[in-house]
């Protein structure tokens, strides 16, 4: 097992490539299930969590070669519909094989994928935009088994926005007879991502990245090359290392319009942000300032930014509040701060978070993807070495986090314990 270990006090100074975006690229490569061609996706990055959709596409009988940042899959022979427990726990996003299953195969058996560490997430959403494309649902022994003949178009109402499900029934709907219409779809990126490669397809998609999608049901999808969106919530971590350390970072092969809410933040915060296509560069000079932050769909405040920007306003001046309102668990990563020094006060769906000049660097331990990222960027201001254990976290969402802050100044480095 391995641990990440950050000597604080380095200012952080150069450029930084972003790598495509893993939860662009997961229903991306679920899509792939839709056609009997071979598909090739580039700026793929290499993650765990990449690996974990790749080897379940291989046990439904698909062809796959990774090389690099790219993905062949070809499923023309798919041998099953099943999507095994000891597969599907591994990740969360492995549910976004149902829809696409259901709607080639006209059967699907997928584990039942269970809470995680920042809040139950549950399925109820995508298995009532199936039943209600006609599907026939049942749960037993720890699977979900959806059946149909072949979908038909219906009008469906997410009762909460839903990235995976919207993403779940879009790829069920574009083979589906007739015309469904998702209302209070998730406007997301990755969203619009999918849309456009399964239009790229052959399916005949309209408002994607709106509260309302239509799709017209085709009866067959050809296969497409595509390459995968940068990844914006790493381009926001590197963007708030920059202005925690008060360096001058400039991020390439990123896109400013997926940014807004953060660019608008970082610059309340005390930050100067210069933009140029696929460029964005990020600097510090004076204090950093307290704000409050509420998480929110798309396009506002990720909530994935959210332990980033805390460890932000611990170091600002004044009080800062964050409110959590789209995960009820996602403030499990305060208790790890406050050992580094941190004054964060937890009160229901709000963080009271009090600023101050500096933390102290001790071991701490990762509890989820983004958290793990909050703890390194503490780690690079607080005094001392920090080590942060259960890296394997940090490794589902960051490709080589360690070695592109090392290539921007940081003392950072990856030991096994």
């Amino acid at each position: 097992m391995d641990k990440i270990c950050v000597e604080g006090g380095k200012r952080l100074e150069g450029q930084v490539g972003i790598s495509g975006a893993k939860n662009a690229a997961l229903p991306i490569l679920a899509s792939s299930l839709l056609t009997d061609g071979t598909c090739r996706f580039t700026n793929v990055p290499n993650l765990r969590d990449i690996h974990s959709i790749v080897q379940l596409l291989e046990s439904l009988g698909a062809y796959v070669e990774f090389e690099d940042d790219m993905v062949l899959v070809n499923a023309a022979s798919l041998a099953n519909s099943e999507a095994p427990y000891e597969l599907v726990r591994k990740m969360r996003a492995s549910i976004l094989v149902l829809g696409p299953l259901v709607a080639r195969l006209q059967h699907a058996r997928v584990s039942l994928p269970g809470g995680c560490a920042i809040g139950a997430r549950p399925i109820n959403l995508h298995l009532k935009g199936l039943a209600s494309l006609g599907a026939e649902i049942e749960l037993q022994h720890g699977y979900v088994e959806a059946r149909a003949k072949r979908l038909r178009g219906a009008e469906i109402y997410f009762d909460t926005v839903s990235v995976t499900g919207t993403e779940n029934i879009l790829m069920a709907a574009v083979l589906a007879e007739g015309v469904t219409v998702l209302r209070n779809a998730a406007r997301e990126p990755e969203v619009v991502a999918l849309a456009n490669v399964l239009n790229r397809m052959g399916a005949d998609i309209q408002g994607a990245g709106t509260a309302v999608i239509t799709i017209r049901g085709v009866d067959f999808l050809k296969p497409v090359e595509a390459a995968i969106i940068p990844d914006r919530i790493e381009a926001g971590t590197f963007m708030v290392a920059a202005a925690l350390t008060a360096g001058d970072v400039t991020l390439t092969g990123c896109e400013r319009e997926h940014l807004g809410a953060v660019c608008d933040k970082l610059q309340q915060a005390g930050a100067q942000i210069e933009q140029r296509p696929g460029r964005i560069r990020v600097r510090r000079e004076g204090p950093l300032a307290s704000l409050d932050i509420r998480t929110q769909t798309y396009p506002g405040f990720p909530t994935d930014m959210q332990a980033q920007f805390m460890v932000l306003m611990a170091m600002a001046n004044g009080q800062s509040i964050i409110t959590e309102t789209i995960f009820e668990n996602r403030f499990i990563h305060v208790s790890e701060l406050k050992r580094l020094g941190a004054d964060i006060v937890v009160s229901g769906e709000n963080a009271i978070i009090r600023g101050q000049t500096s933390l102290s660097g001790a071991p701490v331990m990762a509890t989820d993807l983004r958290a793990s990222a909050s703890l390194v960027l503490a780690g690079l201001v607080a005094e001392g070495v920090t080590e942060i254990h259960r890296v394997y976290h940090l490794d589902r969402g960051y490709e080589r986090i360690e070695a592109k802050l090392k290539k921007l100044g940081a003392s950072i480095w990856r030991a096994q314990i």
